[in-house]
């Protein structure tokens, strides 16, 4: 016959027995298995450059082994919807941009999945500026008015490449255009390296790209840089103005990449790796070579990044909406 326990006994059994319920991956996390961050973008694209800078940092931060998984496609929609669509025990993430989470709640209409309730935003990691870049055998130009002009004088010839239809690259170039008052027939790539390779080919001519996707090619002579998109100037490229001192007033585009998990992921495992993150960023090395390729570190807490979030998607809605931009 078994006595009952008594109320002490029965009170850590209890105890047991809950902490027995837990799943045993959220008491392991962040060592059961691999973190893996998903990528809306292809390989060599900026958000690659950035994911694999992290990577062995953020690995060494969180004593965890992270992984990238590269989902292109539907500017960055693909990746989106997989990580939306995830369990949110902090092992899949998305690397997400001002695009997956600013520009396309506004520019697609029937979506998969909701940017704003179906994410937790975890953490920022940079803001990158754009650059006008152009191929001299295709636009002979030096300067933003001189390109001004020479599309002016010849209204419709002139090609413009961006990353994809209604990415930011698309719709940075847009409102140039339509600031500028210029005739430009837009070429969208399947992402950011096919679409430089068409500028060095003189398919297009001219591109609003990343200022450290470029760096090499503008070094070597094949393009050239004309002004950046930010309001202020980028230290890797110190001697480029920008566009709004160039010759177009008032005009501003930059992005931003930053982390986030699917929705109802545990606070503390986002505070965990949103401390990680700057713990990362504020390494010298690290952060000198942001700097140095156009790449500005930002550092927020997970709330501050919510909110930037939040406020990015009512800008870029404001620009889908000027621009006419649209997918479907």
């Amino acid at each position: 016959m078994l006595l009952p326990l008594p109320r002490a006994a029965r009170a850590a059994l209890l105890a047991v027995m809950v902490l027995a319920a837990v799943p045993a991956m959220a008491q392991d996390w962040p060592t059961a298995k691999p973190i893996t961050i998903l990528m809306g973008f292809p390989a060599g694209s900026g958000t690659d450059v950035v994911a694999r800078t992290l990577q062995e940092p953020l690995e060494k931060e969180l004593g965890a082994k992270v992984v990238i998984d590269y989902r292109p496609g539907a500017g960055g929609n693909v990746a989106s919807e997989a990580v939306a669509r995830a369990k949110p025990d902090g092992y899949t993430l998305l690397l997400g941009t001002a695009a997956t989470h600013g520009v396309n709640a506004a520019l697609y209409k029937r979506l998969p999945f909701d940017v704003e309730a179906d994410f937790t935003p975890i953490a920022p990691l940079v803001d990158v500026s754009n650059v006008l870049t152009v191929n001299p055998d295709v636009i002979d130009v030096t300067s933003v008015k001189a390109f001004i002009d020479t599309v002016k004088a010849n209204p419709g010839k002139y090609n413009y490449a961006s990353t994809g239809n209604g990415t930011g690259t698309h719709l940075a170039f847009a409102e140039f255009v339509a600031r500028a008052g210029l005739q430009m027939v837009h070429v969208p790539y399947k992402g950011g390296p096919e679409a430089l390779q068409g500028v060095l080919k003189g398919d297009v001519c001219c591109i609003f790209n990343q200022v450290q996707t470029v760096l090499a090619q503008w070094r070597a002579g094949k393009v050239r840089l004309l002004g950046v998109t930010t309001k202020t100037r980028v230290a890797a490229v110190a001697d480029i103005p920008t566009i709004d001192e160039a010759g177009v007033p008032g005009y501003e585009s930059y992005t931003w990449f930053g982390l986030f998990g699917p929705k109802d992921l545990d606070p503390k495992i986002a505070a965990r790796i949103n401390a990680a993150v700057k713990a990362t960023l504020e390494l010298p090395a690290l952060r000198q070579k942001f700097l140095e390729t156009g790449l500005a570190p930002r550092i927020e807490s997970v709330e501050q990044f919510r909110a930037t979030v939040k406020t990015n998607r009512a800008k870029w809605a404001e620009v889908v909406k000027a621009v006419g931009a649209t997918v479907d």
